[in-house]
């Protein structure tokens, strides 16, 4: 084996509380993608900061091409040839996208002024080699938020690094998206760079990996060649057990309908009906664009309706704002944790019961004990890894925060709770946890909708299956009579006589 071009060694970093690293190790090679998995809260972020100099380590060697090196921030990294492409969006929308890709270090001539053609030049070029059908003139505002993440992508290619860490770096791309990074990285690995690619897709780490170094509880749990594991011995050095079935769907009796939406047109939404019972889970599936989140905010009050009905228990609804949504009894948990779902300044208390302070008042007293008590459950039920309720929410992993984030859904007790893309950006052990407490909710008569790109999750939770293209309905299926090929086909809009017809 080559030698590491960086190796970090017994690195150490304590929180209030917390002790995020203990020992933590990672080498990285020349020509080489070295995977970095554990679960949330494992300490891979943390290990991260610490080499860029976000964090300073308690305890610890840093080793860049054969010397020792101590950064004092992102930019002095950055200098050093060592780029990071953070899981949270670091962009400015009102700016365009090649003034975000060169912020800070934007070309100048001789007297200041900045060289706009060069920089457009530059930019339109990294964009070509990721496959970005825009100009980068365009405000980055106007780019939906996988095509801001492949903004983040050139950013750091900008740098033209030796070491690049990409954190999450597909957790909102298309397959397009994906598969257009994945041709650069394997570029990026011929020229003889040194890649982390952090994820909780187990199948891109078998797909672009050569390596994989296992952090658990902020140790060090080995490093081994791809070749030389699978899924379940990768599984087992992350969580420190086997998993049994991924997916646990329960059959759970139906009850009456609860949610009944018929011909709803609005933003995104052509047409749509459909019904929900009691005590059953509704996978909603389709490519990104579809109009699956614009029909879940339609339904909530979130995005404006234009025609169409929505009965909640028989009795007609119209929310026209989220907390109509609310007062009704439904929960919208959104995909943009960070955008929609949370507010990172606050602590985890504060963040849980925002959306049920109503219920947790008498008159306008918040009753504290109450809120504390009910906080204090649903973290204890979650596993929610944090050292306390009073925890800024914004320390915590992304998986975590995630966990957070379906909680404070759940205080406001919904009758119908939207789940939108609920395992983005969650290791294998917390899926399996939010799964099993999705079950928890079904048993007890809860309906629940979950819209997810992830095929097989929609396959292995839901009870019945919708899928939509260009803001209809193009199929719908029993889970037992679905798979992933009929729901590809109507999802890029084909019939399931045409694809019949294909299959045969």
């Amino acid at each position: 084996m080559n030698q590491p071009i960086l190796e970090l060694k017994g690195i150490e970093k304590a929180f209030p509380g917390v002790k995020a690293l203990d020992n933590a190790c990672l080498n990285v090679y020349p020509g080489k993608v070295m995977a970095l998995m554990g679960e949330n809260g494992a300490g891979k972020s943390t290990l991260m900061k610490s080499l860029t100099g976000i964090y300073a380590m308690d305890a610890g060697e840093i080793r860049y091409q054969g010397k020792v090196v101590n950064f004092d921030g992102p930019r002095h990294s950055q200098e050093a040839g060592i780029s990071i492409i953070h899981q949270e969006l670091n962009l400015i929308p009102e700016l365009t996208i090649a003034e975000n890709i060169f912020l800070g270090r934007e070309k100048t001539n001789a007297f200041g002024g900045i060289k706009w053609t060069e920089m457009y030049r530059e930019a339109d070029a990294l964009l070509k080699r990721l496959n970005v059908k825009h100009h980068s003139r365009q405000l980055l505002g106007e780019l939906s938020l996988g095509e801001q993440q492949m903004v983040e992508i050139a950013k750091a290619l900008s740098f033209k690094s030796q070491v690049i860490i990409m954190d999450e770096p597909t957790d909102a791309l298309t397959d397009t998206e994906t598969e257009s990074l994945f041709k650069v990285i394997n570029e990026l690995r011929d020229e003889g760079c040194g890649i982390v690619y952090i994820s909780h897709r187990l199948k891109e780490i078998f797909e672009i990996c050569d390596d994989i170094t296992v952090l658990r509880d902020g140790k060090f749990i080995g490093e081994r060649a791809v070749a030389d594991t699978d899924e379940d011995g990768l599984i087992e050095m992350m969580v420190g057990r086997r998993l049994d079935e991924q997916y646990p769907r329960i059959d759970v009796r139906h009850g009456e309908t609860c949610l009944e939406v018929t011909n709803l047109t609005g933003a995104g939404v052509n047409n749509v009906s459909f019904k929900l019972d009691r005590g059953e889970i509704l996978g909603v599936s389709g490519l990104m664009g579809a109009g699956r989140t614009e029909l879940m905010k339609v339904i909530y009050g979130a995005l404006k309706r234009e025609s169409g009905d929505v009965k909640l228990n028989g009795k007609t609804i119209n929310p026209v704002t989220p907390q109509d949504g609310l007062a009704n009894g439904i929960a919208y948990i959104s995909e943009d944790r960070k955008g929609d779902g949370l507010v990172l300044g606050l602590s985890v208390k504060e963040n849980m019961s925002l959306c049920s302070l109503e219920q947790l008042s008498k008159g306008v007293q918040l009753k504290h004990y109450e809120e504390v008590t009910a906080v204090e459950d649903f973290i204890r039920l979650f596993n929610i890894k944090t050292p306390t309720r009073d925890q800024i929410i914004g320390n915590l992993s992304g998986g975590n925060q995630q966990k957070v984030a379906i909680a404070k859904g759940l205080m406001t007790r919904p009758k119908v709770l939207i789940l939108d893309e609920p395992t983005r950006g969650v290791d294998v052990g917390a899926k399996k946890e939010i799964y099993q407490l999705i079950n928890q909710f079904k048993a007890e008569g809860m309906s629940i909708i979950l819209v997810s790109s992830e095929m097989p999750e929609v396959l292995g939770m839901s009870d019945r299956i919708m899928v939509m293209h260009e803001g209809r309905i193009s199929g719908e299926f029993m889970a037992t009579d679905a798979d992933q090929e009929k729901l590809l086909a109507c999802a890029v809009g084909k019939t399931i006589e045409q694809n019949n017809e294909v299959a045969a």
